[in-house]
């Protein structure tokens, strides 16, 4: 998840300008076929929804306030280290949430991963969906369904930190905590389709590439202020939304990890298609509890993710790589951030010019030389993005993880720690 364009504790760190050309004769929202120029980033997307009930717990000993909910299963989890908080103060004791069980108490979680798939229609002025030279601008999910679910975000393949076949993200997390899980440790996703979903586009609010033959679509860039409009309900009620419908058809739940997959559609910012383009973000989704789970807020825990079409954005930035670092920060950063402490960490500076104050996994590699690590499997090569391990955030030397490795599973694309820096790393 980059921290950029919806962040609410830094600046936007960087701004995303590509060229949108337009050929003659076409309208002024159709672009050319390809963003090879864009760069391509994941936002920090704060969680929304509807205040509830939040029932206090009595914090632990040593450890800050905490707050009872209906959500997925978690683990908290702290370390030490010299550093400083979002407002500058110096601090030494820092906080995670992570899903899953302990690993130090072994067993595997499997959580429910309901993949809700969604289509697009962009629509006119009148509201109707578009028609551009005889084609309907409906661009389809449908053929991204299947290489979603076989791919190694769902299935199981072999990694050096499992001595069993495992998913991409239980690899990851397995690796970071090499030096203290017991071996039958695991976190795993159940995943299951759902009914299908359309988002009505408004028009003026997006752009578009259509294929070779004149069919929608190569690609969709959508205003992201529109898009979560779109995506997530406006009220408890609302079941006209993917994720309001999702939840009121029982197809996602507090317990699982669900993703909201989309065809080539990529997000812009500041109502700019020059600022693009975020692929991916996870959030969750908040509504008031009810007499059925003792009136504590819900919440659903979610991803956006985009399948993303070979040759659009470069040779190894493609099909599940926006998943897989969404899945991976997922895990490692449930509930961003919302609490103010679960999740921060030190303020740290990647060699890809990132620099943040979270347990965002992915953002330390995105962006760098093979930030993607090609797995063969079902008859083709999938790109899912290698991730930095805990210790990295910890600043710990030696590391704790396998191997003594701060990324996984290259562990060589992060090989030495951040310095110790201040706000917005100074």
């Amino acid at each position: 998840m980059y921290k950029g364009f919806l962040a609410t504790s830094t600046l936007l760190a960087s701004i995303f300008v590509i060229a949108v050309p337009v050929a003659f004769g076409q309208s002024k929202d159709q672009i050319a076929p390809t963003l090879t120029t864009a760069q391509r980033g994941f936002t920090e997307f704060p969680p929304h929804g509807r205040s509830g009930s939040i029932m206090p717990i009595a914090p632990g000993s040593g450890t800050p306030k905490q707050w009872q909910f209906d959500s997925i299963r978690t683990f908290n989890g702290a370390f030490q280290t010299p550093g400083f908080g979002p407002r500058g103060h110096p601090r030494y004791h820092w906080f995670y949430t992570i899903a899953g069980g302990r690993p130090q108490d072994g067993g595997t979680t499997r959580f429910d991963a309901p993949i809700i798939p969604v289509s697009v229609d962009l629509l006119d002025w009148d509201k109707s969906v578009r028609v551009v030279k005889g084609h309907k601008l409906h661009y389809s999910v449908k053929p991204f369904i299947d290489p979603v679910l076989n791919s190694p975000v769902f299935q199981n393949f072999d990694y050096t930190s499992s001595d069993v076949p495992t998913q991409f993200a239980d690899a990851v997390q397995r690796a970071s905590f090499y030096g203290v899980m017991q071996q039958d440790w695991h976190t795993v996703l159940r995943p299951s389709i759902k009914t299908e979903r359309t988002m009505a586009i408004p028009r003026g609010s997006y752009r578009f590439a259509l294929q070779k033959d004149g069919s929608c679509c190569a690609f969709v860039l959508v205003d992201i202020s529109v898009f979560s409009k779109l995506l997530f309900p406006s009220s408890a009620k609302d079941q006209r939304t993917p994720v309001g419908a999702a939840e009121h058809a029982g197809e996602i739940t507090t317990r699982s990890i669900a993703t909201f997959l989309f065809p080539n559609t990529y997000l812009y910012a500041k109502g700019d298609p020059s600022v693009c383009c975020v692929l991916g973000f996870h959030s969750y989704d908040f509504e008031p509890g009810d007499a059925h789970n003792g009136f504590l807020e819900k919440r659903y825990v979610l991803t956006f993710a985009s399948w993303v079409s070979p040759g659009i954005f470069g040779p190894e930035f493609q099909d599940i790589t926006a998943l897989s670092h969404e899945i991976g920060e997922t895990l490692n950063d449930p509930f961003v951030v919302s609490d103010g402490t679960h999740g921060l960490t030190p303020w740290w500076y990647s060699l890809n010019g990132h620099c943040q104050d979270d347990l965002e996994i992915a953002d330390a590699i995105e962006g760098l030389d093979e930030a993607t690590f090609p797995i063969k499997m079902h008859g083709r090569t999938y790109h899912p993005q290698n991730e930095a391990l805990l210790p990295w955030f910890e600043f710990q030397s030696p590391s704790t993880a396998i191997a003594g490795a701060y990324s996984y599973p290259n562990e060589t694309l992060l090989t030495t720690l951040s310095p110790t820096l201040s706000v917005g790393c100074q």
